[in-house]
């Protein structure tokens, strides 16, 4: 399953760097930060129709469609182009994130970093890959020396679970942050060992679903705030090497 969809991943990426750069329409889904693009929209029906091809009857939840409910036992999860705002802006930075989900637990992601022409792969049990090269989380436990990441949520000017506060919390007890505009990337780089820790207040699942296994598979550890196992519909993630994931809690939980 995971060469198909690799496949259609990179399908997808064709279309969004084709349309890079050019002129595109953009509408506005919750407010002037949600963007979509028809390039968005035209990866998404690539997928799909991939989907009901080769694996006819499986379930589809997309970003931009929601959802197509059939009663199987698999679910895709899809994010056709996973940091809408860079691709508008010109800023390549962006990606392709399908997960695929039997019985609420992901058995297969993929993430396409378009613009690096990065394919990270990973299967349940089978371990996380760019490339077909092997990752593993870094072995950094000290949070002063780490690199973490994040994103804010859409509504960040109403501070939703404190987002501003966590924000500074961990400004204060890293070494720095980085916030790059696609949470599938953002697992990507934890899965690699670039980043030592990653968390969000709010995700979707098509935000999340591929990556989460991706860094679980690299040796890592996805969580919530409460430090409790989550499915890809969780909300809250802390997404770690493991080795700081304690610490991270902790001010997660001095902060909410």
């Amino acid at each position: 399953m995971v060469e198909k969809v690799q496949l259609i991943a990179r399908r997808a990426g064709e279309i969004i760097r084709n349309g890079f750069g050019k002129n595109f329409s953009i509408e506005f889904k919750t407010n002037a930060s949600n963007l979509v693009t028809e390039i968005d929209k035209k990866s998404e029906e690539t997928i799909k129709q991939f989907i009901k091809k080769e694996f006819p009857g499986h379930a589809i939840i997309a970003e931009e469609s929601g959802e197509d409910l059939t009663g199987s036992d698999y679910t895709w999860i899809i994010d056709p182009l996973d940091g809408t705002t860079n691709f508008a802006h010109g800023l390549p930075l962006f990606s392709v994130s399908i997960g695929v989900v039997k019985n609420n637990e992901t058995v297969c992601g993929v993430i396409y970093d378009v613009m690096q022409d990065n394919m990270y792969t990973s299967e349940k049990g089978s371990g996380a890959f760019c490339n077909g090269k092997e990752l593993r989380v870094s072995e950094n436990d000290n949070l002063a020396e780490s690199l973490l990441v994040t994103g804010f949520p859409y509504d960040i000017a109403d501070n939703p679970h404190k987002t501003l506060e966590k924000f500074n919390a961990f400004v204060l007890n890293s070494r720095a942050i980085r916030r790059l505009g696609s949470a599938a990337i953002d697992f990507c780089y934890v899965a690699a060992g670039v980043f030592d820790g990653f968390w969000e207040v709010h995700l979707h699942p098509w935000d999340l679903c591929a990556g989460m296994l991706l860094v679980e598979e690299a040796g890592g550890v996805v969580t919530n705030f409460q430090n409790e196992r989550i499915t890809p519909f969780a909300k809250q993630i802390l997404a770690t090497n493991g080795k700081v994931h304690e610490r991270m809690l902790e001010i997660l939980q001095q902060n909410s």
